[in-house]
């Protein structure tokens, strides 16, 4: 059965976004989100992930991208929710996260309620993906994700937020390298 969020075209451009188990607020602390900065690196490195933009927010992040020639997008995604997942229970284990015993109870019943985990489960199930097929589409998504912190309250101008594409697109270097949409 497919579902309308599937990843259609090998060689499309997506608008994906992918969120939390309950939308639990864990990227407030900087370690959690350098986690997700460092993996998007690698994948970009080693696994032929393309990205246009990104953000993370608290509890879910956006990105437009693409998989480069013969790599599979779904391939990369699931890879980085599955790595990600890994190392940021580990952290929130590791750490003295005030909510730690809550957040990883948490995880752990969403991950018995799923026969595809074995132990927690931090990412939800799928990813919400929308193939941008028209230059429209492109511009409304890049406004969306980065307008989205300062809809959030966290800063006033996009490119104050470091955790974005914003500041790439304002001719300033970010903490990830993207191509830009023309």
């Amino acid at each position: 059965m497919s579902s309308k969020y599937t990843i259609n075209d090998p060689e499309g451009l997506y608008f994906i976004t992918t969120a939390i188990v309950k939308w639990v607020d864990v990227f407030t602390r900087e370690h959690y989100k350098d986690i997700i900065v460092d993996s998007l690196k690698y994948c970009q490195k080693e696994k032929g992930l393309i990205i246009y933009a990104w953000v993370l927010m608290t509890n879910h992040y956006h990105m437009i991208v693409r998989a480069d020639k013969g790599k599979n997008l779904s391939d990369i995604l699931r890879d980085f929710k599955k790595h990600t997942s890994k190392e940021l229970i580990k952290a929130i284990n590791d750490s003295k996260e005030s909510r730690r015993k809550w957040m990883l109870w948490l995880f752990k019943s969403a991950g018995l309620k799923n026969s595809n985990n074995k132990n927690y489960q931090f990412w939800q199930q799928d990813n919400r993906t929308i193939e941008l097929s028209s230059n429209d589409m492109m511009d409304q998504r890049l406004a969306y994700i980065h307008e989205n912190p300062v809809k959030a309250g966290i800063v006033r101008c996009p490119e104050d937020y470091i955790y974005s594409s914003a500041i790439n697109y304002s001719g300033k270097k970010g903490l990830i390298e993207v191509e830009f949409i023309e």
